[in-house]
C-alpha cells in the first residue's frame, strides 16, 4: 500500500499536497507566478423551466496548513 493511502489520502489530495510543497519551495521571484496555480475557477449556471437564470462565478482559493 502507498504511504498516502496509509494516511488516509487519496492521489488527487496527496499531488495537491505535494504541488503546494514545491511552489513553497521556490524562489520569491518565481513564487508568485505558481501561486497562481492555487486559484481555481467555478463557473455555476441555475436553471429554471429550461432556461438559464442566472450564472455564478467562484474564485477559489485551496489553503493548506501544513506544520
Amino acid at each position: 500500500m502507498s504511504g498516502f493511502r496509509m494516511v488516509g489520502l487519496n492521489y488527487v489530495q496527496y499531488s495537491n499536497i505535494a504541488a503546494r510543497m514545491l511552489r513553497r519551495a521556490l524562489k520569491p521571484e518565481k513564487r508568485a507566478d505558481a501561486a497562481k496555480r492555487e486559484e481555481s475557477h467555478i463557473k455555476f449556471t441555475q436553471w429554471k423551466d429550461g432556461k438559464p437564470v442566472g450564472v455564478y462565478n467562484f474564485n477559489i482559493y485551496f489553503l493548506l496548513q501544513v506544520t
